[in-house]
């Protein structure tokens, strides 16, 4: 099977595929409110997060200073496309694999060891 159209590689690890596809549900997110949600270390949301943006996925906002300093960031209308893309060519890959109406399931048979 040859990989859908629309299939992001850039997208597609864990860590980065949840990062988008929360901030698809919103406009703009704190750092703290996407770093609590997903149970990640600063450092580690921070790396994903260069990741994305050097792709022009996503966008980041300083505010503040110092100890009040926050950081906002909100997908691009290009990260928002690859994400719809990805989950297209994701549920591409499920819909092939699902068995066709009217047919039962093959189930590969198993011998049980003596």
């Amino acid at each position: 099977m040859s990989t859908p159209a629309g299939f992001d590689d850039l997208i597609h690890p864990a860590t980065r595929l949840s990062v988008v596809a929360l901030l698809a549900a919103t406009e703009w997110a704190d750092f703290a409110f996407v770093r609590d949600s997903l149970s990640l270390s600063d450092s580690a949301l921070s790396k994903q997060l260069h990741t994305l943006e050097a792709a022009g996925y996503l966008e980041t906002h300083k505010e503040g200073g110092g100890r009040n300093r926050r950081t906002k960031v909100r997908l691009t209308d290009r990260g928002r496309t690859a994400f719809e893309g990805h989950v297209a060519a994701l549920q591409a890959i499920v819909d092939s694999a699902a068995p066709k109406a009217g047919t039962a399931p093959q189930r590969p048979h198993v011998q049980a060891a003596r």
